[in-house]
């Protein structure tokens, strides 16, 4: 099964991702990285170069062959749910995590981070509360589980999300009522 982990920058879904892939023994893909590696630089560059709609244009390509790739562990950039059919092929080709934590909490992880292109303002802590107003409910919508990151270690948050996976394995809940808990 692909297991997809999204959020806002910041919120450690590369850091839990490579922990949790290692743990269910499948591979990790960052599509961020694998951008990267496409393109030549770093996303930061290519966004001042090309612009954002550009970079979406290969996130999607990215998460479209990833979400495809079989049993993997895959963590998406912070705006890949920006796109219907990002949210769409995530949700509907795998269990998809929403690791979620207030901006404040990221401010204080991200204070010194200089490699993110949206958080390169003047005010990065009012542009993570506008993401978060943006973007909380696209990550709600695209989620089959949503974690509260808070301040658990990596550990911790790989063994919430393993035991959510194990969950829903042992909860295969009817349509009907799956509709109901959204």
């Amino acid at each position: 099964m692909m297991l997809a982990l999204i959020g806002l920058p910041g919120v450690g879904k590369t850091t839990v991702g490579r922990q949790l892939a290692r743990r269910l023994q499948v591979p990790f893909f960052d599509s961020d990285q694998v951008i990267e590696e496409r393109i030549g630089c770093s996303i930061r560059e290519f966004f001042e170069r090309e612009g954002e709609q550009a970079f979406r244009d290969w996130e999607e390509a990215v998460i479209d062959e990833l979400t495809q790739s079989g049993p993997c562990v895959l963590s998406t950039g912070g705006g890949a749910v920006l796109r219907p059919v990002n949210r769409q092929r995530l949700r509907e080709r795998g269990r998809v995590v929403y690791l979620r934590s207030t901006p404040d909490e990221l401010m204080r992880r991200l204070r010194h981070d200089r490699t993110r292109p949206l958080l390169q303002v003047a005010d990065p802590a009012q542009r993570l509360r506008e993401l978060y107003a943006a973007r909380d409910p696209l990550y709600r919508e695209t989620a089959h589980d949503v974690i509260e990151t808070g301040r658990p270690s990596v550990a911790t948050l790989v063994n919430t999300i393993v035991m959510q996976l194990e969950l829903g394995a042992d909860a295969a809940v009817p349509d009907s009522a799956a509709g109901a808990a959204r």
